[in-house]
């Protein structure tokens, strides 16, 4: 019988202090999954060569702090999990195309935010949103840290949102088994809308729309958990709102946020849909984007 390769963690590190956040929760991610981690440096830094001085003449100094950048990397992940098989990479390529390809071989593609300013927010599209629409295997943004969230009830929970298809949804699979590995319970979240009519009709009609819209969602949950492994507790809700606003707001005291993205080929820019654009930038924890078929 052929063996299948065991496909790593992926990690894209710059060495900024969200970067190495974003090592340790992969570091952690590795052990529960039982596989390696592999730490990537991307950059063009043929553009740099020269602007800082080296110790060695032969070597760019863009190359020079590469290799620091992932050699620190790799430190803060076996501190935070000595068992852990990790393995570096520095690429002369733009992040994107590198990470990308990455991908192709990867388990899991998780790269970290630097926050949640408006210069911020912009950076965030310019990697981890390309990441994230483009990537062959889940993409994970560790947004935030634990200060940041409202104290999770014990001991955490993860959070995913059912969307089209909810029978054929690899997202809700994915969350599946992140709440089975971690002993968590599952949050399954259905946001409904009910639409606006202008009509004279008696005010009851609208009350008997909302509770149409209602019932449902309740039924695409029903269809999303029905085939689930016994043993994992979950939690269906139904709630009123904008997909992106209910699932930002179950991220306040979620571990785990997950959501399924469309992807749209033979187009150009970002294939992401507007929930999973908009909980990327507005999330309070680590998000996972998991494509779904085509």
């Amino acid at each position: 019988m052929e063996t299948r390769p065991v496909l790593p963690i992926v990690v894209g590190v710059d060495g900024s202090e969200p970067s190495l956040r974003a090592v340790g929760w992969a570091a952690d991610e590795a052990v529960l999954r039982g596989l390696p981690l592999r730490l990537v440096y991307a950059s063009l830094w043929e553009r740099y060569e020269g602007t800082h001085p080296a110790d060695d003449p032969d070597r760019p100094s863009e190359e020079i702090m590469a290799e620091a950048v992932v050699h620190t990397a790799a430190r803060r992940a076996r501190d935070r999990q000595p068992e852990v098989t990790v393995s570096t990479g520095v690429v002369a390529e733009e992040p994107e195309y590198a990470l990308v390809r990455e991908s192709r071989a990867a388990a899991l593609l998780v790269t970290g935010t630097r926050g949640r300013s408006g210069l911020v927010e912009a950076l965030l599209g310019s990697v981890s949103l390309a990441l994230a629409g483009r990537a062959h295997c889940p993409v994970a943004v560790v947004r935030g840290s634990p200060e940041d969230r409202a104290a999770a009830p014990s001991p955490g929970r993860i959070v995913v949102g059912v969307g089209e298809d909810p029978e054929e949804s690899r997202a809700v699979r994915f969350a599946c088994e992140e709440a089975r590995r971690r002993g968590v319970p599952l949050d399954a979240v259905r946001a409904w809308r009910s639409p606006v009519y202008e009509t004279t009709e008696l005010p009851r009609t609208s009350g008997e729309l909302a509770r149409l819209h209602e019932r449902e969602a309740a039924q695409a949950l029903e269809a999303a958990l029905r085939d689930l492994p016994a043993g994992i507790e979950t939690h269906p809700r139904t709630v009123e709102g904008r997909a992106r606003s209910v699932l930002a707001a179950a991220s306040r005291d979620a571990d785990l946020l997950v959501v399924g993205a469309r992807r749209r080929p033979r187009t150009f820019g970002l294939h992401l849909g507007r929930v999973a654009h908009s909980v990327l930038h507005h999330s309070v924890c680590p998000v996972v984007v998991v494509p779904e078929r085509e």
